[in-house]
């Protein structure tokens, strides 16, 4: 079983922020301290966008695909 919480707009859009992120901090466009940390941070957004699933939304409950096909995946009536 595979638990997705995100819609495909979200990853689209996740995927596409971390990209433009690690762009920017391994291109030199931002440098110092700030391009370290877009680095590093940009492969979160990348990620999830790619795995489909956010350790946040799951925390919370909260999700942006809900569609009753993923509802009946893992359970949830």
């Amino acid at each position: 079983m595979r638990y997705i919480n995100e819609a495909g707009w979200d990853r689209a859009a996740r995927v596409v922020l971390g990209v433009v992120l690690l762009a920017l901090g391994w291109s030199g466009a931002v440098g110092g301290g700030w391009g370290v940390f877009l680095k590093i941070i940009g492969f979160v957004p990348l990620a999830t966008g790619l795995a489909g699933w956010c350790p946040l939304y799951a925390v919370f409950r909260f999700r942006t695909n809900d569609t009753a096909k993923d509802h009946e995946l893992v359970g949830i009536a």
